[in-house]
């Protein structure tokens, strides 16, 4: 978020996922941003919504992925509500929960190897699940300013923290090894939000937009 004082827009954030269906196919990703040696580049694309499918509408959505099988695991927020979730794509059938700490917001999910890595909102600490099997964890403590989008390549992880930085990790030790800022003409695009990686891009929403 974009302050701790604004846990109502927070609220409207992921609003489309919130409601009785989740779009699946293009997803509405605004931006997309690529490291280079100068800087991450910035692009801005339509979105067509090609089919629908039924979803929890209490799930408040903060982190959204495709597995195989017609299965997504999803990372749900809010104080007291907070989950990690293996959902049914074609009925929207919550398979396995694994509810968070009262204390825990929780925000971007994504899947490395066997493991869910997740963050949390205004923590510097995250969750790494055992895909399989969610009561298996361990918390872990990044660097950036904040939780917000993860993202991964199959080898590091890729995080935003509502800046315009885009932050490189390393999934072993969740050091950051990289940060880049993502400008369009020489101004920042500020409020990176959720993160996902297509062919060799990173692309994010901008909260907000």
């Amino acid at each position: 978020m974009a302050s701790s004082a604004s846990t109502t827009n927070h609220h409207a954030k992921m609003s489309l996922l919130n409601r009785r269906f989740v779009v699946v196919g293009l997803i509405v990703l605004l931006i997309f941003a690529v490291f280079s040696e100068a800087e991450a580049s910035y692009g801005a694309y339509k979105v067509k919504v090609i089919n629908e499918f039924p979803h929890d509408p209490e799930a408040y959505t903060q982190g959204l992925l495709y597995a195989e099988n017609d299965t997504l695991f999803e990372s749900t927020g809010l104080y007291g509500r907070s989950s990690v979730r293996k959902v049914a794509l074609q009925n929207g059938k919550v398979e396995t929960v694994h509810e968070m700490q009262a204390s825990d917001f929780g925000e971007g999910l994504t899947l490395l190897g066997e493991s869910l890595f997740q963050l949390t909102w205004l923590q510097d600490t995250g969750f790494i699940y055992d895909r399989y099997n969610f009561s298996k964890f361990k918390k872990f403590t990044h660097h950036m300013q904040d939780g917000w989008g993860l993202a991964t390549d199959g080898k590091v992880i890729f995080g935003s923290d509502g800046t315009s930085t885009l932050y490189k990790i390393d999934p072993k030790t969740m050091k950051v090894i990289r940060k880049q800022v993502v400008k369009s003409q020489g101004h920042e695009v500020r409020y990176l939000n959720e993160l996902e990686y297509v062919k060799d891009e990173v692309w994010s929403n901008v909260y907000g937009v």
